[in-house]
């Protein structure tokens, strides 16, 4: 994605769903969304790990299916052979842009994602870009 067009996305996006959200304050899946918790989004984690318990001021959800409004930022802290099992579930929910986090790759469902017109960032840490590009 364009520079300036992915700029424009994060500045205009208010809702980040954080899919593998994490409660392990080392753990990348804690820490990004908290800096984009504390950058001013909403942050929606999703993880049946931790299900029902509260992060960034959100209940955990249990899946993407119990997303109950638009999500501008979907972040994937999910292995890339672990992505086919979301593929329907991200479909469903429509994000305005998927971000899938440094090291997440797989290109079956990167190609389904861009056929269905879902924009993709991949293989990119959410929090270095927005630092990068927002200078927060």
């Amino acid at each position: 994605m364009e520079e300036t067009l992915l700029k424009e996305r994060l500045r205009k996006a208010r809702t980040v769903a954080v899919l593998g959200a994490h409660k392990d304050p080392v753990r990348p899946a804690f820490y990004v969304p908290r800096y984009l918790f504390r950058a001013g989004y909403r942050i929606l984690p999703v993880n049946p790990r931790f299900a029902g318990e509260e992060l960034f001021g959100e209940r955990v959800l249990g899946n993407l299916q119990e997303i109950q409004e638009p999500v501008d930022i979907l972040d994937v802290f999910r292995p890339g052979e672990a992505l086919p099992a979301h593929l329907p579930e991200i479909l469903a929910l429509r994000p305005g842009l998927v971000w899938l986090q440094v090291g997440i790759r797989n290109p079956t469902v990167e190609e389904a994602l861009l056929g269905a017109g879902i924009p993709l960032v991949v293989d990119r840490c959410l929090m270095v870009e927005h630092r990068r590009l927002l200078g927060t």
